[in-house]
C-alpha cells in the first residue's frame, strides 16, 4: 500500500489547484462537478482538511436555483476545453455564482463524500464546522433535483447525455436516434489531442451533444422547455441521490438537525426506482422520459442501486455482477456495459471499458453490504490497475491496457480509499 499511496499522492498533488482539483492536467483543466466529491473521498486519506476544502469550493459555486454545475471554470477562461466557460455565458443567466460555471449538473454523490470526509476527521470537521456549512447546500441541491428536476415518476431527469457522467452510454442511443437537429456550427474536439477517436464518441454524437447543451444555454438552463428532445431518467443518478440522502440524514443527526425526512425522502426514491427494473434485463435500466420505454440494456448503471440497503433486487444484482455479463473477478474492474450484448465495444468510453469511479461505487457497496470477499476482488482489480498503469482514466477490460488520459485525479483518490479499505479488512 506504501507504494500505492506514494504514488496517488503525486498524482493527487501534482493536480491541486490552491483549492480544488483538477481531473487532469491538460484534457481537463477545470473543476467538475462529480469528479471533486469523488477525489475528496481519496484526499480524506492524505488530507481531510484539503478534502474539506475540495468540496467547500465545489459547493460556494452553487447556483440560487439549489443546482451544483457540471464544470466550474475558475480561471474565467476556456483554457482549450469545449465547450467552455465562452460557450456556457453563465454570467448572463440570473442566479449564478461570480464564477463562471456550466449550466448542466452531475449525479449527486456530494453528500456521501461529505460524510466520508467528516468521519476521516471529526475533531477537525467539528472544528471549521464543515459540515455546518456543507449541509444546508446539499438540502438544497437535492431540492433541485425533486423540484426542478423530478417528474411524476418522483425519480430525478437528465436532460443531456453528460448529465449522467456516462457520456455515450447505450442509455441514449434512441433518443439521440430520434433527433434531427445538430450543432450547427464548428465542432471542437480538443479531446482528440490527448485520446484516440476511436475510443471517444464520435463527432455525430458530439454534435447533438452540443445542439443540447446549446438550447439548454439559450434557455437560460430553466429547466422549462416543454420541447427539450432529450429527457431520460437514469438508475445510476438516481440510486446516488437516494443514496446521498442517507448520507444527508447521518449528516442531520451529527449537527442536531431531523434525519427523518432524508430518510423518508431516500426510502421514496428508492422505491421509485422500481418503476426501472427490468424484469428481462435483470437489472435497472434507464427510461425514456418522452416516449415512457425502458431502455433494454445492461449497463454498470444498473448496478449502482447495490448501494441501496432497501433494494429489492440485491441477489439478482450480485448474479448480474458475477455471471457472464459482467464477469466479475474474469476481467479488469467492472465492464461499463454487459460483454454479451451486440452493443459492446471493448475500445469505446461507456460502451464497454471499466472505469475507476464506477467501480469504486460497486465496490463500496460490497463493503456496505456485507459482501467482502467480492469487495475485496474487486478492490485488488482496482488498485492493480491504477498502480501498473500510471492512474489511467479509464482500463481496456481484457488487456488492462490504459484508456483516454493518465494521471487521472478520481482513479488516484479511488484507489488509494480502496487501499485503506482493503488494509482494515485484513
Amino acid at each position: 500500500m506504501s507504494t500505492l499511496r506514494a504514488e496517488a499522492a503525486r498524482v493527487l498533488l501534482s493536480n491541486w489547484r490552491t483549492s480544488y482539483t483538477v481531473p487532469a492536467g491538460g484534457l481537463y483543466p477545470h473543476q467538475w462537478s462529480w469528479d471533486s466529491a469523488f477525489i475528496a473521498i481519496g484526499l480524506r486519506h492524505l488530507s481531510p482538511r484539503r478534502a474539506q476544502q475540495e468540496l467547500d469550493t465545489i459547493l460556494s459555486t452553487q447556483w440560487s436555483d439549489g443546482r451544483l454545475p457540471q464544470i466550474v471554470f475558475h480561471s474565467g477562461k476556456d483554457d482549450g476545453y469545449s465547450p467552455g466557460a465562452t460557450f456556457w455565458r453563465s454570467e448572463d443567466i440570473p442566479g449564478t455564482p461570480p464564477v463562471r460555471t456550466a449550466g448542466l449538473i452531475q449525479p449527486p454523490n456530494h453528500a456521501l463524500a461529505a460524510l466520508l470526509v467528516h468521519q476521516a476527521d471529526p475533531a477537525e470537521s467539528d472544528r471549521r464546522r464543515f459540515l455546518q456549512r456543507a449541509y444546508p447546500r446539499l438540502v438544497r441541491w437535492h431540492e433541485y433535483l425533486r423540484d426542478r428536476r423530478g417528474g411524476a415518476s418522483g425519480l430525478a431527469r437528465i436532460v443531456h447525455p453528460w448529465e449522467s457522467g456516462m457520456d455515450n452510454s447505450p442509455y441514449w442511443d434512441a433518443a439521440l436516434g430520434r433527433m434531427t437537429q445538430t450543432f450547427a456550427g464548428e465542432i471542437p474536439r480538443p479531446d482528440l489531442k490527448h485520446a484516440d477517436a476511436a475510443h471517444r464518441p464520435s463527432n455525430g454524437e458530439y454534435g447533438k451533444y452540443l445542439y443540447l447543451a446549446a438550447r439548454y444555454r439559450d434557455h437560460e438552463c430553466d429547466d422549462a422547455d416543454p420541447g427539450f428532445p432529450f429527457q431520460v431518467v437514469d438508475p445510476a443518478f438516481n440510486a446516488l441521490w437516494a443514496r446521498s440522502e442517507l448520507a444527508l440524514s447521518a449528516i442531520a443527526e451529527l449537527i442536531g438537525a431531523d434525519p427523518a425526512p432524508h430518510r423518508a425522502e431516500s426510502a421514496r426514491i428508492t422505491e421509485a426506482l422500481e418503476a426501472l427494473w427490468s424484469e428481462e434485463m435483470g437489472s435497472y435500466v434507464a427510461r425514456d422520459e418522452l416516449t415512457g420505454e425502458l431502455q433494454q440494456y445492461r449497463t454498470v448503471s444498473g448496478l449502482v442501486p447495490l448501494l441501496l440497503p432497501d433494494s429489492p433486487h440485491t441477489q439478482e444484482l450480485l448474479d448480474l455482477l458475477r455471471g457472464p455479463h459482467f464477469a466479475l473477478g474474469d476481467v479488469a474492474m467492472v465492464p461499463s456495459h454487459d460483454l454479451t450484448a451486440p452493443t459492446f465495444d471493448p475500445g469505446r468510453y461507456w460502451r464497454g471499458p471499466s472505469w475507476f469511479n464506477t467501480a469504486w461505487l460497486i465496490a463500496e457497496a460490497l463493503f456496505e453490504r456485507g459482501f467482502t470477499a467480492d469487495a475485496e476482488l474487486l478492490s485488488r482489480s482496482m488498485d492493480k490497475g491504477a498502480l501498473e498503469n500510471d492512474f489511467p482514466e479509464y482500463l481496456d477490460l481484457y488487456t488492462c491496457s490504459p484508456r483516454g488520459t493518465t494521471r487521472f485525479s478520481w482513479t488516484a483518490a479511488l484507489a488509494l480509499d480502496l487501499a485503506a479499505k482493503l488494509e482494515t479488512h485484513r
